[in-house]
């Protein structure tokens, strides 16, 4: 899934590309309704989140652009909360309002709806014949379900979120936290690796590969 994020604060971008990346979702930033024109112009979108107090505009006239020529929902995503700007945003052909500041739970809740709507929303991940369901919770190989730890989910989880990306150490250890709360260490999360790959059927480590030095990566 990807996702045009529309916003000039350093500091919603950074938080934004963040979680997004955390839900599995590829997420690019313009900062104007310029650099945003340019990137629809390029890529393809399967949603757009837009802030209405731009730089060289506003956001109620690019939303009304990206309606006229494409078939990308929009969500509002700003700070003015008046009836007369939601009402207006809305018979724009916004899919949804969000007022900042927001919780990232109720985001993410909103954003995955609108893409159900609009028949892009998934809740499968699939590598090879490994299929993980970020719904249920569930992994399965080979039709047989795997029985994972909380670690070892999220583990398997931000992987196949990105086949074929190099993940250090660090960017795992970061990302992973035991159950109360407490960081994870290197010895635990080695530990950890070596028995996702044993309940994936990889024990010669030709799924998960080892970088030397560095980290690992899935490979097909």
């Amino acid at each position: 899934m990807r996702i045009l994020l529309v916003e000039d604060n350093e500091g919603i971008i950074m938080g934004l590309e963040y979680l997004l990346a955390q839900e599995g979702y590829q997420a690019d930033t313009a900062r104007t309704m310029a650099q945003a024109e340019e990137f629809l112009k390029r890529k393809e979108w399967d949603l757009v989140l837009l802030d209405i107090g731009l730089p060289d505009g506003d956001g109620f006239r690019l939303c009304s652009r990206i309606r006229e020529r494409y078939r990308i929902p929009v969500i509002f995503l700003t700070a003015r909360e008046e009836e007369t700007d939601v009402v207006r945003g809305l018979d724009l052909g916004a899919e949804d309002y969000v007022i900042k500041p927001f919780r990232n739970r109720e985001l993410m809740s909103r954003i995955k709806a609108v893409l159900r709507r609009n028949g892009k929303g998934n809740s499968t991940l699939c590598f090879g014949d490994i299929i993980l369901n970020t719904e249920t919770g569930k992994v399965k190989r080979g039709g047989t379900e795997i029985q994972l730890t909380r670690l070892e989910y999220k583990i398997l989880f931000s992987m196949m979120s990105y086949p074929g990306k190099l993940f250090t150490r660090d960017e795992i250890l970061s990302d992973i936290w035991d159950i109360s709360g407490n960081f994870v260490n290197d010895n635990t999360l080695s530990v950890t690796m070596k028995r996702l790959r044993e309940k994936l059927g990889d024990s010669d480590a030709r799924l998960i590969r080892t970088v030397r030095g560095m980290g690992y990566r899935m490979e097909a």
